[in-house]
């Protein structure tokens, strides 16, 4: 008999799908639709951006099948919060925002290194001996 999923992580696999698929679309409309709207540091902006993005949603998907617990609960958020203020802040300096923007980025980056260390403790298993 298959137990009932908590109704708190429900909401992970759309956001995960959500990450991913925003990952694929926002790469593809700067490849294509962006071609000859930006400049060179622009494109390299945007291709940071979207790197990012689609790496960390891999993330999430995979922070899914992490343990349950506190651990995979701040792994999820990190990642997400760490794609919207470093991919969208890059997104946003590349469309010409204001440099001020670029400040938002490194706490992106930082939301995406708790993120990993959470992923990390997720994954450990203190009842397992280490191989």
């Amino acid at each position: 008999m298959r137990q009932p999923v908590p109704a708190s992580t429900l909401w992970m696999p759309w956001l995960t799908g959500a990450a991913g698929a925003s990952a694929v679309l926002l790469g593809a409309f700067g490849a294509h639709a962006l071609r000859g709207v930006l400049d060179a540091g622009g494109r390299e902006l945007w291709h940071t951006a979207s790197q990012y993005h689609f790496w960390h949603a891999l993330a999430l998907a995979v922070a899914c099948v992490a343990g349950p617990g506190r651990a995979r609960r701040c792994a999820l958020a990190a990642f997400a919060i760490g794609i919207v203020l470093f991919s969208v802040s890059l997104y946003a300096l590349a469309l010409g925002a204001p440099r001020w923007c670029g400040a938002i980025t490194p706490l992106g980056g930082l939301a995406f290194i708790v993120g990993w260390i959470a992923l990390g403790l997720a994954f450990h298993r203190p009842d397992k001996p280490a191989s």
